[in-house]
């Protein structure tokens, strides 16, 4: 097959004739090849050269002249340019041997035949010649093509070995399965199970990358759901992995909490592009299995387990190599408060208790109310229409009131070095108990900015307390 028309761009035409001036051999491959026929637009750019890539690239970016930035990676055989915006990357066709107990390859010049073999997917496996006499050649040894167009996730070669040899590429075939909704082939999926052990050796950052892909991907359940049956999932979230099953006692049931929490991981991913918020999504309900209990009046019960799932992502976060700044600490929220909106739709809709909810979650309510939403995940109706209608009442409660009291970034009118001053205090529990007393009355109040009325409750609460004031704050 010729693909002339595909690759017909100057900077293929270029590369090309510099590998001929040079009497290489040279091709475009891997993800650039595979997404040309997807129809989808890609910025970096590989190129497989038989022989030195690192040679191919230094006369490219010198007869590409002004705007071409070089970069040289001897220890791995490989130099990329960055130009106009894009990236090109080029490395000599190479073969690769491993060790058992690393990932890190033993290379060695090779073949384009090597070359291609080597890699993760039949539908990554396929190249394009640059070279004039051949430019536009598909050189497809693995039929990745009609992988492609039959929606087929399989290895070049043996899995056992492709898997073994490198296991990153057991992420690698889940994401890419999730990303373009494709079907991992039973002899490649029996691998993956077989070969499960292996991700040890691979680093927390490689693979929480490849979840990050999985995560931005239109349907991430799809990869979540594989990463459990290939038995991927415990080795990397076991917390996700005991969410799975339903328990029954005297013929009462809980549902499935590993099913219910993909399907709320969907409705998020369907309404907002934030990564963290789908994380949110995947945590909700992660401490549920350690706070299930059997209550002979009610039945199953999850008590508490927003707030102690909040307090088991740092942990999750560090061992996973996750970020631990504000984006732990935006999803500690969302897990914490998830469960307040729906409160508020079960019972009466109160100024205070809406107050509260926009003061606690801040600049995050938006979200907040986008994950409570997709946490409706009932098969009755009935209920789920009337979720929705009183969660509409919710939001229109909270626009009028953040309309007229401004609350988004809420703080009470007097804090606590006020407080310390009016009463003579030294910073300690006392003055903490005064504040959070005022912030409570002041959130039950008509007016939550009133300063007058801030400064009688901190009076009153300071004398319940035995505190004089040695200043009047009136």
């Amino acid at each position: 097959m010729n693909l002339t028309d595909k690759i017909d761009r100057k900077i293929f035409r270029h590369v090309g004739s510099v590998a001929d001036a040079l009497c290489r051999e040279c091709y475009v491959v891997g993800g650039y090849v595979r997404d040309l026929f997807l129809d989808r637009g890609s910025k970096d750019i590989d190129f497989v050269s038989v022989g030195s890539g690192i040679e191919v690239a230094q006369a490219v970016a010198a007869t590409l002249g002004r705007g071409a930035h070089l970069s040289v990676f001897r220890n791995f055989g490989t130099a990329s340019i960055h130009y106009r915006g894009e990236e090109f990357e080029f490395v000599g066709a190479r073969r690769e041997s491993y060790r058992r107990d690393s990932r890190k390859p033993i290379v060695e010049d090779g073949t384009l035949t090597d070359d291609l073999s080597r890699r993760d997917l039949t539908i990554n496996a396929m190249a394009i010649s640059v070279n004039k006499e051949t430019f536009g050649n598909l050189v497809d040894m693995f039929n990745g093509l009609d992988d492609l167009r039959r929606g087929l996730i399989r290895t070049p070669l043996d899995p056992d070995i492709t898997f073994s040899d490198d296991p990153l590429r057991m992420m690698r075939a889940v994401r890419f399965a999730t990303q373009l909704q494709f079907t991992i082939v039973p002899e490649t999926f029996e691998a993956i199970k077989r070969n499960a052990y292996r991700l040890e050796i691979i680093s927390r950052e490689r693979v929480v990358d490849e979840l990050m892909k999985i995560m931005k991907s239109p349907r991430p359940s799809l990869g979540w759901r594989l990463l459990s049956e290939t038995g991927l999932l415990p080795l990397i979230l076991p917390e996700l992995e005991a969410m799975r099953g339903v328990q029954v006692v005297k013929g009462r049931g809980h549902k499935d909490n590993f099913d219910h929490t993909l399907q709320v991981l969907d409705n998020v991913a369907a309404a907002s592009d934030n990564v963290w918020l789908r994380w949110a999504a995947l945590f909700h309900d992660i401490a549920k299995p350690v706070t299930k209990r059997w209550d002979e009046a009610v039945g199953w019960t999850f008590h508490n387990h927003n707030y102690i799932g909040a307090k088991m992502l740092p942990k999750i976060f560090r061992r996973m190599k996750m970020p631990m700044d504000d984006k732990l600490k935006y999803v500690q929220q969302l897990v914490e408060l998830h469960m307040r909106p729906i409160a508020l739709v079960e019972d009466t809709v109160t100024d205070s208790a809406v107050r509260r909810l926009l003061v606690d979650a801040g600049d995050n309510i938006d979200d907040l109310m986008i994950l409570c939403r997709a946490d409706i995940t009932s098969k009755n109706k009935d209920k789920v229409t009337r979720h929705l209608e009183n969660f509409a009442h919710v939001k229109e409660k909270m626009s009028e009131l953040e309309e007229r009291d401004r609350l988004r970034c809420w703080q009470p009118p007097i804090d606590g070095n006020f407080i310390m001053a009016t009463f003579g205090l030294k910073q300690g529990r006392e003055v903490g108990l005064i504040k959070e007393y005022v912030r409570e009355a002041m959130l039950s109040s008509d007016d939550p900015n009133d300063r007058q009325l801030a400064c009688r409750i901190m009076l009153e609460r300071g004398a319940e307390l035995g505190f004089t004031p040695v200043i009047n704050p009136v």
